[in-house]
């Protein structure tokens, strides 16, 4: 079976063993039930289409998906926007290659390069394929207690340096949503074998990875929360925006907010500083 039918028949079962018949309104003979969640048969009523085209489709034997039935299936399975992104990703591989190199190596945009040199009261990041470091400030340096040069690797950072771990507090959140934002980049870059030599090394590596991998869990670049113990400074909580320019959709600025008047936005300063004198 190809690599990728391969992998939207695993995440049809992920999403189909998720749900039970009360979840959608099924009533069920009383007895064992040998699946966790709906079976196919069960699915495929829910979503308009017969049960033998929905086992082809589950075991990679369906060579064309329509766009309606994928729809249907979303709606049936309760996917979110981003599980329904990727489900059409998985559908049809092809339409996501861009012709280019995957290999090729990405600049920085112009744009997003400006808004984080205005930016240096806040730690900003700014990450391209595959987690790479496109560009930083020194405050984010400071913040996460690694140099995090351009060049380098957010998500090695995240899973192989144990300064990761002491410095986010909410590690472990933050790490299962990095895997789902990998194994969403995936489908986006199905060509991109160095992306996929990345997951691989770090299933192996790490057990966590591995079951966050296993959940077929995806998700997006969004707002969210992230926790600091800095070993001077104490902790400090920064809500994380993301910002995406349009003519470069797959690099996002990462931004650290705090609110004006919390202990973090107190601290800041001296923590700019101190970067200000490293640099020096």
């Amino acid at each position: 079976m190809p690599r990728d039918r391969a992998a939207l028949g695993a995440f049809l079962r992920s999403r189909r063993d998720r749900l039970s018949p009360s979840q959608v309104g099924l009533k069920v003979a009383p007895g064992p039930r040998r699946v966790p969640g709906l079976r196919r048969e069960e699915l495929a009523v829910l979503a308009g289409l017969s049960a033998d085209y929905y086992s082809r489709l589950e075991q990679g034997r369906q060579a064309n998906v329509s766009t309606g039935v994928l729809d249907a299936l979303a709606r049936a399975l309760r996917l979110d926007e981003v599980e329904h992104a990727h489900l059409r990703d998985l559908a049809d591989p092809a339409a996501r290659h861009c012709g280019g190199d995957p290999d090729a190596a990405q600049s920085p945009a112009p744009g997003l390069i400006r808004v984080l040199r205005t930016l240096d009261h806040v730690p900003v990041l700014l990450l391209g394929h595959r987690g790479r470091v496109l560009a930083r400030n020194a405050l984010l340096a400071e913040v996460l207690g690694r140099p995090l040069e351009p060049g380098s690797s957010f998500i090695r950072y995240m899973f192989q340096d144990p300064v990761a771990r002491e410095r986010i507090a909410n590690w472990s959140h933050f790490a299962a949503a990095t895997v789902g934002m990998l194994r969403r980049e995936t489908a986006r870059r199905p060509y991109d074998d160095r992306l996929a030599r990345l997951v691989n090394e770090l299933r192996t590596a790490d057990r966590d990875v591995a079951r966050w991998w296993d959940d077929h869990a995806v998700v997006d670049f969004r707002s969210t929360s992230k926790r600091i113990e800095h070993p001077v400074a104490g902790p400090m909580l920064f809500d994380i925006e993301h910002v995406v320019a349009p003519d470069e959709p797959e690099q996002h600025l990462v931004i650290y907010t705090a609110d004006p008047d919390s202990p973090t936005a107190r601290v800041l300063p001296m923590l700019a500083s101190w970067s200000g004198a490293h640099r020096a």
